[in-house]
């Protein structure tokens, strides 16, 4: 009898953990896509294949909530020759951001944050920030102040001056805040700007509270690479009371069943792990840091986490859906369009390799406001961001449709070549 009682005690306790459900698969014709048509995905990326542009790739389409094509081509290593799984693991850059940034939406939704709310508030470090002038009130060209995400900034002598008004959390979502996005500030930033190897979010943010603003904040759209998402990363932390990885483990990536999503790789997925590769003239060469911007200490929310593509289709098929994926409910609709809505006007045209019209910016995300002016096979109101390797998603709510292409090389050729092969993939 105690036998039987100790078996169905652990049955009842296995029906009680949290059902990771995985992707749900379809027909391509069952979602309105064409079989055939889709074959041409392959094509697209094998032509960059032979190119020597990439080493591989993986493709993954889902339309109305199901996995309607999810390919793996080439190789996950060169040296190696292994071929390139399906479910290979890729260092997302900031393509990690929408994840950020849902974090912070969740947030917001249980009042313990505002998108008006100073940074201050949470860091207090951030009060009374400084903004970086021309010394003199010399006017400079745009690529002198960061203009197009400010590299290759010359120096220039500058003047500090008051801030017109404190940056908030919307500005850091929307990159309008000035903090670390390639302008006069960052010639100013010296020590506070250098991150130690065992730093955290909490030792390393407070010291960007003092490092000048490139702009006004609110004036401009300029791309704040890995500093204001960090701060959004460590304003998480304060107003949940968790560290980052375990708020994001337990309200987005279990729940979701991203089993292969964090900041970090365990050794028994190590196997798994797509090479980075760079170009170079003498053709793609190993990237001498394979790390990337991931770390088990210090969680980048602007580019540290790594994922697979059937671990991201899960986070944004949520999304396209309206903020509920299996009977479970992340986010309102409303938070959703509120997330997807261009907060900035035109101000990202032509910024940061944007294309020079069409184009909005919403709360972490780009926005497809006129894909006809943009020039992109997406459809109207499609949302998502990319990563400086090569990875990128499209959330089409049009559509209802979601695009991920994953690589390690980034070669923006061919995400647009595989935007137009999904779009002619679409019958009905």
């Amino acid at each position: 009898m105690a036998r039987w009682m100790s078996v169905l005690l652990l049955f009842c306790a296995c029906l009680a953990l949290p059902i990771q459900a995985g992707p749900v698969v379809a027909k391509p014709e069952d979602v309105g896509l064409s079989s055939e048509r889709l074959a041409r995905i392959h094509e697209a990326v094998q032509r960059h294949i032979d190119a020597k542009a990439i080493s591989g790739a993986v493709t993954l389409v889902a339309r109305n909530g199901r996995v309607a094509h999810l390919e793996a081509h080439g190789l996950i290593d060169l040296e190696s020759k292994r071929p390139m799984p399906k479910d290979g693991i890729f260092r997302l850059a900031s393509m990690s951001k929408p994840i950020t940034a849902v974090a912070v939406m969740m947030l917001l939704e249980e009042g313990k944050v505002r998108l008006t709310d100073p940074v201050w508030r949470f860091i207090p470090e951030f009060k009374g920030g400084k903004v970086a002038v021309p010394k003199g009130g010399v006017e400079l060209p745009a690529a002198a102040t960061g203009g197009r995400g400010g590299r290759g900034a010359a120096p220039v002598d500058v003047d500090l001056v008051p801030a017109n008004r404190e940056i908030t959390v919307r500005d850091l979502l929307t990159h309008g805040s000035g903090l670390m996005s390639g302008g006069l500030g960052n010639q100013r930033a010296g020590a506070a700007a250098s991150r130690g190897e065992g730093d955290t979010l909490a030792m390393y943010i407070p010291k960007l509270g003092s490092v000048p603003l490139d702009f006004q904040p609110g004036t401009l759209w300029r791309y704040s690479g890995l500093a204001g998402f960090d701060v959004l990363s460590r304003i998480v932390e304060i107003a949940s009371g968790q560290p980052f990885d375990r708020f994001l483990k337990q309200r987005l990536f279990d729940p979701l069943g991203m089993k292969d999503t964090g900041f970090t790789w365990t050794p028994d997925r190590a196997s798994r792990v797509v090479t980075l590769y760079q170009r170079t003239p003498n053709g793609l060469q190993r990237a001498e840091n394979q790390t990337g911007l991931s770390s088990a200490t210090y969680f980048s929310g602007a580019g540290g986490m790594v994922t697979t593509a059937e671990d991201y289709a899960q986070f944004a098929m949520m999304l396209v859906n309206g903020g509920e994926l299996n009977g479970r409910r992340y986010l309102g609709p409303r938070t959703i369009e509120l997330m997807s809505s261009n907060h900035t006007a035109d101000l990202v045209n032509g910024q940061f390799g944007r294309p020079a019209h069409g184009m909005g910016f919403g709360l972490g995300v780009q926005v497809v406001e006129d894909p006809i002016a943009a020039d992109l096979r997406v459809s109207k109101g499609a949302w998502g961001w990319a990563g400086a390797y090569g990875t990128n998603v499209h959330i089409e709510p049009q559509e209802h449709l979601v695009q991920i292409i994953m690589m390690q090389t980034s070669t923006p050729a061919l995400q647009r070549d595989f935007e137009n092969a999904v779009a002619q993939a679409i019958v009905k």
